[in-house]
C-alpha cells in the first residue's frame, strides 16, 4: 500500500491524478473527509454537538468556512475536531483500501492522505511518496491561486509538519518547484517503481 503526502499547496492532488490516470486506485482523505460530515451522518451530529450550529450553512450543510475560522489558530478546538473527523475518515479508508486489494491484487492502492506525518500514519504504507515544493512556492500558491491572505496561508502552513519532517518519512520524493511537464516525467519514473512493486505492466 502506497501513502502519498505534501503540504497544503504543494501539488499533491495534481500527482494524485496523475497517479490514477496511470492506473493507480487513489483513496483520497479529504474527499473522505467532505463525505463523513454530510448532513445526515452521524459525523455532522458530533460535530454540531461540539462546535454549535454557527457551523452549519442554511441549507444544514456544514460550513467550513466558518469551522476553518474557528479551529485554525486554536489548538484545543482543532484537536477536537480531528478527534472526531479522522478515526471516521480513517475507518472508511480502511473499508475501500480492503475492497480495492480483493478486486485486483495486482492494484496500486495509492491512499491520498495530507496529514500522514502529523497522524504518524508512516508504518501503515509500504512507500510513501511525498510531493516536495519550497515554502515560498507553497505560500505563492496558496495566495495566488486559491485566494487566501498571507496570515490564512501561513497559518494553515504552521499547523502542518514541516518540509524536513516530511522528508525524513519519504521512499521517493517528487519535486513540485517546476513546470508541469518536468511533474509528469518523475510521476512516470515513481509510477515505473510502484508497478513493478505490484506486478503491473506501464501503460504505454
Amino acid at each position: 500500500m502506497v501513502g502519498l503526502t505534501g503540504g497544503i499547496g504543494s501539488g499533491k492532488s495534481e500527482v494524485a491524478r496523475r497517479l490514477a490516470g496511470l492506473g493507480a486506485v487513489v483513496i483520497d482523505a479529504d474527499a473522505i473527509a467532505r463525505e463523513v460530515v454530510e448532513p445526515g451522518t452521524p459525523g455532522l451530529e458530533q460535530v454540531v454537538a461540539a462546535f454549535g450550529r454557527d457551523v452549519l450553512r442554511p441549507d444544514g450543510a456544514l460550513d467550513r468556512d466558518a469551522v476553518a475560522a474557528l479551529v485554525f489558530g486554536d489548538e484545543k478546538q482543532r484537536q477536537v475536531l480531528n478527534s472526531i473527523v479522522h478515526p471516521l475518515v480513517g475507518a472508511v479508508m480502511v473499508e475501500r483500501t480492503a475492497a480495492a486489494d480483493a478486486g485486483d491484487p495486482h492494484a496500486v492502492v495509492v491512499n491520498d492522505v495530507p496529514l500522514l506525518v502529523e497522524g504518524g500514519l508512516r508504518d501503515r504504507y509500504d512507500v510513501v511518496l511525498v510531493v516536495d515544493t519550497d515554502p515560498a512556492t507553497q505560500l505563492s500558491r496558496l495566495v495566488e491561486q486559491r485566494g487566501m491572505s498571507e496570515a490564512a496561508a501561513r497559518a494553515r502552513m504552521a499547523v502542518q509538519a514541516d518540509r524536513d519532517e516530511r522528508l525524513a518519512v519519504a521512499d521517493f520524493v517528487i519535486d513540485n518547484d517546476g513546470d508541469l511537464a518536468a511533474l509528469d516525467r518523475r510521476v512516470r519514473e515513481v509510477w515505473s517503481h510502484l508497478a513493478a512493486r505490484a506486478g503491473r505492466t506501464m501503460p504505454a
